[in-house]
């Protein structure tokens, strides 16, 4: 079940998965400068080794060669990527 969190007049989605917390970073990203902002975010080198990192200790199902794919190509504009 998603609980929302009204910070200054923005809605941040809440979801609590087996007894722990966690907020949307695309709500609060969307919030500061509307989606372009969210899609650099996430073309972003550094995001990118976040994301990866915790996909690796979080995720049994990872797919390392796609994302060597996808890091390889990040900070570059072609790199299109998705919150959906």
């Amino acid at each position: 079940m998603a609980n929302t969190l009204n910070v200054q007049g923005t809605e941040i989605t809440i979801i609590k998965v087996h007894a722990e917390d966690y907020i949307c970073l695309t709500d609060m990203l969307k919030a500061k400068d509307g989606d372009f902002f969210v899609t650099d975010w996430l073309r972003n080198r550094n995001t990118l080794e976040y994301i990866g990192i915790w996909e690796k200790v979080n995720n049994p199902d990872f797919n390392y060669g796609e994302f060597a794919t996808i890091r390889n190509n990040a900070g570059l504009r072609t790199l299109k990527a998705s919150v959906y």
